[in-house]
Order: C-alpha cells, then structure tokens, then sequence
C-alpha cells in the first residue's frame, strides 16, 4: 500500500524525479539511481525499492524478497561490468524513510583506501558526476539489465 507523503511511493507514482529516471523495475521492485541536491552525485550509486510500502526485513513476502535478492545481484554485476566497478557496497538503513529500499555503492579502482566504506565512499569525489553523466550510466544499466531480462 503507497502512502500519500512518503517521498519513495512518490518517486514510484513519477511525483520525484531522479536523474536517469526507473533503470528497472518489475512487479516488486524499482531500481532508480539517487538524487542530488548539488550539482555532482555519486556515479552508480543505485537504489532499490521495494515497490510495496513495507518498512523492512521480516515484512517482505518470499516473492518479494527473492525479486530484491535478484536484483541486488543483477545490478552488482552490471556496475561491475558497465562501470568497472571493483567492488559495490550494499546496505539498508531505513531511519529517513520507513519504506524498503537498499543503497547500492560502486567503488572503482584507484579509490584510496580510506574510502573503502559503504559510510565513507560518498567523500571520494573522484567518482562525482554530472546528471547528463548519470543519464547516461543508467542508459548502459538499463541494456544489461532488460538484456538479461528479456
């Protein structure tokens, strides 16, 4: 069930854009590169959502969660494959929204080791883009992930 005021239901209903808009999205999840508020953000660092407004683990269905688990999957490997990423952090927090989603966050090579933190990773700007740059990163996730799909 969407809540009227919960800014990731409004990102799935189109209310909240995000550069590079939906990368994939099927009947439980919604993957959407993250927003900025300045003019740079964090290339590759991808977000998915759970589609149903749930805040977390134990309140997911085995669909559900097998469609996060997958996805999860599909999109380190297409960082890794597209980006070159190294490595890719995953991690859930859920204080600021009390709905599912979990933080993807490439690390490329070159990252000097006191970045090697999924809480630390976002300082390295070196990996700073611009939105026409995260346009067109989630162009190339999107031919992985409807290609494998399809």
């Amino acid at each position: 069930m969407e809540t009227a005021d919960c800014f990731i239901c409004r990102k799935h209903r189109g209310e909240i854009h995000v550069a590079g808009g939906c990368i994939y999205e099927d009947d439980y999840v919604y993957v959407g590169h993250i927003g900025s508020s300045g003019s740079a953000v964090y290339m590759g660092y991808v977000m998915v959502d759970l589609k149903r407004h749930v805040a977390g683990y134990g309140d997911m269905t085995e669909d559900e969660a097998s469609a996060v688990g997958s996805v999860l999957n599909r999109i380190g490997k297409a960082l890794k494959e597209t980006e070159g990423a190294e490595h890719v952090y995953s991690f859930v927090q859920g204080d600021a929204f009390p709905h599912f989603h979990v933080h993807l966050i490439p690390r490329y090579p070159g990252t000097p080791e006191e970045y090697w933190h999924p809480t630390s990773i976002r300082g390295y700007e070196a990996a700073y883009g611009t939105a026409n740059e995260v346009e067109a990163l989630c162009v190339r996730l999107k031919e992985v992930l409807y290609h494998e799909a399809g």
